[in-house]
């Protein structure tokens, strides 16, 4: 679908009256549904930071692609932590996997037929909750925003973690005035260990404040390098966004 038109500005659901969905959905049957989560991210990021930038995401690749985008799924699958940080709070995985069918199945009648879910919440049974989403004849295309190689712009990391250099940067980036830089706590641990933690199994794994990686090396200037890879990347290649159109990031 290359023949999609940028928008001015996102094409908001939420803000949109039924028969410009209408029109957008005879236009381009394709639908950009971002899935966040409320869960710690050490003492310099706030709870929502996986929301915040699977939000913006989804608004930017809805101007550049000019597809419709649903409001944001605040919640998400949770990873273990021995004590929770105060005002946390998650879903199971067969809930979060309920909600998206519903919600799917009701967007599907409207017309909508391909999803693309956003999420920048990398564990392993979120994603799992996402991926196994049934539907009648739509097409459901999983996207994890940290799926995206940006390993040549990291300097203390081989790869995103959690609170870490990626997630610092991005909010740097994104809304530096939610970034508390001098609570970042560096919490680095091997391979093993980030593995079994996004799979759930690692509630050890955690750093007290919830840091896997090195927030102390994030920039803002490191944060707009990785979100226009990240925006680029799913632009051009899940979206068939002409590259040109890029240079109105």
């Amino acid at each position: 679908m290359t023949d999609a038109l940028p928008a001015a500005r996102p094409r908001r659901l939420k803000e949109m009256w039924p028969q410009e969905v209408r029109a957008a959905l005879d236009a381009d049957p394709r639908l950009l549904v971002p899935v966040g989560a409320c869960a710690p991210h050490g003492d310099h990021l706030p709870l929502g930071a996986d929301t915040l930038i699977a939000d913006r995401l989804a608004d930017d690749l809805s101007r550049l692609s000019g597809v419709v985008r649903a409001p944001s799924v605040e919640y998400g699958v949770n990873a273990p932590h021995a004590s929770p940080a105060a005002g946390s709070a998650g879903v199971r995985k067969k809930t979060l996997h309920r909600l998206l069918n519903d919600l799917l199945a009701s967007w599907e009648a409207c017309g909508v037929r391909e999803f693309v879910l956003l999420t920048a919440h990398a564990h392993d049974p979120h994603q799992e909750a996402l991926a196994t989403v049934v539907t009648n004849v739509a097409r459901v295309r999983v996207v994890d925003v940290f799926a995206v190689d940006v390993r040549d712009l990291l300097e203390g990391q081989d790869e995103p973690m959690h609170a870490d250099e990626v997630d610092t940067s991005l909010l740097l980036h994104l809304a530096p005035e939610l970034v508390r830089p001098e609570g970042a706590l560096d919490y680095m641990v091997e391979r093993a260990t980030l593995r079994r933690f996004r799979q759930g199994h690692g509630r050890g794994a955690l750093s007290a404040t919830a840091v896997l990686g090195r927030p102390s090396m994030a920039s803002a200037a490191k944060g707009k390098a990785l979100y226009e890879r990240i925006v680029g990347r799913i632009a051009t290649r899940v979206l068939d966004v002409p590259p040109e159109r890029l240079t109105a990031l």
